[in-house]
């Protein structure tokens, strides 16, 4: 793994939960860290701006606090996701309270911005940055991040278009360092898979949304459970920027999920927070198509226990072929 041993010791599996908008919540990122892979949360998820802080305190302290119990089995570290859009007007706020709990990781989306990846170098942290094609991995890493988070076809939120096969070889032919690969991993076999792509994380978010710590109406978990790969509908009309949606979802909204008419991308706009008119994402629900797998509203912990377990078990049967 290209993962600094710092964080790959701290891991009982290679995968980053997700930043869920809205759902990822201090309860969620704590069970998944305790569980021993990393946890995440949007900073924009922390409304006021002094939530922000209490949600670090607790999740820096609970954490250290679980490190001195269990010194033989170490808490994974937290990342913090930043919307580095310039229409973002509290990022400036949010980096200086990373910068105050000297938060390992950050996950940076929308623009590749040299000074953000400054700040957080400054404290010690580590900058891994989504993107879509190997175009925006190229501008990333030329731009400080430390890694990338290849958001392939299939993965829930704003994700791409390309097949991850075809955008993991095109990064690594190039790229060396910290990788991670989002896009429809729902299971131990796929996380495995990844990793033989040449990823050195599974970056796993909607089957994290059907779990009892995940701040998600009852319905969208629910959803998640009863629903497919086929439930999935790309559009960019909510957001200005393309995503995967639950398409029960759109219907329940009253509007015809095969019939959705395009976006201007300069809709796109997360001043004070993110625009709280928007449908998206609280009634428009985002999900990827690897919802296939999930059969069943869990907490986190047993959840990131099935994975470990199927990931052995695939690990196993690779080994004996």
């Amino acid at each position: 793994m290209s993962l600094p041993a710092s964080i790959a010791d701290r891991l009982r599996l290679p995968v980053m939960g997700s930043p869920l908008f809205i759902i990822s919540n201090p309860d969620l990122v704590l069970a998944q860290c305790k569980a021993g892979i990393i946890g995440s949360f949007p900073s924009l998820n922390a409304r006021p701006l002094s939530q922000l802080d209490e949600w670090l305190h607790r999740i820096t302290e609970e954490l250290a606090a679980w490190d001195r119990d269990h010194p033989d089995q170490p808490a994974a570290p937290f990342a913090v996701n930043q919307i580095v859009h310039r229409s973002n007007d509290r990022l400036e706020k949010d980096l200086e309270l990373c910068e105050k709990y000297k938060v390992p990781m950050v996950i940076t989306s929308l623009g590749a911005r040299v000074e953000v990846n400054q700040a957080v170098h400054g404290w010690g942290g580590m900058v891994m940055h989504d993107v879509i094609n190997d175009r925006f991995g190229r501008k990333a890493i030329e731009k400080g991040a430390d890694g990338l988070i290849a958001v392939a076809a299939g993965a829930g939120g704003h994700a791409g278009t390309q097949s991850p096969f075809a955008l993991i070889q095109e990064l690594r032919t190039w790229f060396d360092g910290p990788l991670a690969l989002s896009g429809s991993i729902a299971n131990g076999r796929s996380v495995l898979a990844s990793q033989a792509m040449g990823a050195d994380l599974a970056y796993i978010g909607s089957m994290f949304i059907a779990t009892e710590e995940a701040n998600a109406a009852q319905g969208y978990k629910q959803m998640i459970v009863d629903s497919r790969a086929d439930d999935i509908v790309y559009s960019n009309l909510f957001t200005g920027v393309h995503g995967n949606y639950l398409a029960p979802s759109i219907v329940n909204a009253g509007m015809d999920p095969n019939d959705l008419p395009e976006s201007d991308p300069s809709a796109m706009n997360f001043g004070s927070g993110g625009d709280s008119d928007k449908k998206a994402w609280k009634d428009i629900w985002g999900c990827g198509q690897g919802i296939g797998a999930v059969d069943a509203i869990q907490s986190a912990g047993d959840a990131i226990a099935r994975l470990a377990d199927e990931y052995e078990q695939a690990r196993r049967a690779l080994n004996a072929a």
